[in-house]
């Protein structure tokens, strides 16, 4: 690793930036003040967090239903939840999706946690997690372990060539909670490294034991696309608004 650049974090604290020159794997060395970055699991300023589930949910739907090869019939998991938006709306979708996070307390999909014993998933989702994460390769051996799953799907975004300048958005250096970049190659290696596939389209990648359909997926996740068929999909697996209502009820009743 080379050093890159340096920053302020969360307006007070010096960083360094270390780049790797094979993969180009862009991370913060030594982030000393993750738990001040964390004491709100979801930072104020992140004011994308409600456009960002309302526009990847779709992609996801066409991800399981059209690229995974189960046309949306197993059961998923979503790590890293947050506040369940993206768990509920998967099962708005008539997916059977699961929510998991350390950090965050389930406030939309209650009655709808991880559970051990409802292992395996068929794949788990992590939206904008992969920028936060210290040991990347660990989270990736560790989620799907807790899984029982060996496909995992995710967003993060990715910079091409050298590191972007210290004007990108994405950097957050104000919040402290985004400490690695990846490019497209550092992905791949981290997915050979794992011995599993990568495919990436449209923002969505894939890491997975199994072969991915990189054309479908590239169709399905197309935004026109997702956007498109997400309501057939919903239609074909059937919506568990009303379901979920009801079982809720019953079980606080």
């Amino acid at each position: 690793m080379a050093d890159s650049f340096k920053a302020k974090i969360l307006n007070k604290y010096d960083a360094l930036y270390k780049v790797c020159g094979t993969c180009g794997f862009l991370s913060a060395d030594k982030p000393h003040w993750l738990d001040e970055a964390y004491a709100r699991a979801i930072a104020d300023a992140d004011t994308g967090l409600v456009m960002r589930n309302l526009s990847r949910a779709p992609q996801m739907a066409g991800a399981l239903y059209w690229a995974m090869g189960e046309r949306g019939a197993g059961r998923y998991l979503d790590t890293a939840g947050g506040y369940g938006m993206l768990t509920r709306l998967m099962r708005d979708f008539g997916f059977d999706f699961y929510w998991y996070d350390e950090q965050c307390k389930n406030i939309l999909a209650p009655g709808f946690s991880f559970r051990h014993e409802s292992k395996p998933y068929s794949a788990v989702t992590a939206i904008e997690v992969f920028e936060h994460l210290t040991d990347p390769r660990g989270f990736v051996e560790k989620t799907l372990a807790m899984a029982g799953s060996d496909t995992l799907i995710f967003t993060t975004l990715l910079y091409d060539g050298a590191p972007p300048p210290a004007s990108w958005w994405y950097y957050s250096f104000a919040t402290g909670q985004h400490i690695g970049f990846f490019r497209r190659d550092t992905l791949q290696r981290l997915a050979a490294g794992l011995n599993m596939q990568f495919a990436s389209a449209n923002g969505i990648h894939v890491f997975s034991k199994a072969k991915i359909n990189g054309a479908a997926l590239r169709f399905a996740t197309h935004r026109a696309v997702a956007l498109g068929t997400v309501w057939w999909i919903r239609k074909k697996l059937g919506s568990k608004t009303m379901a979920d209502h009801e079982l809720l009820l019953r079980r606080n009743s």
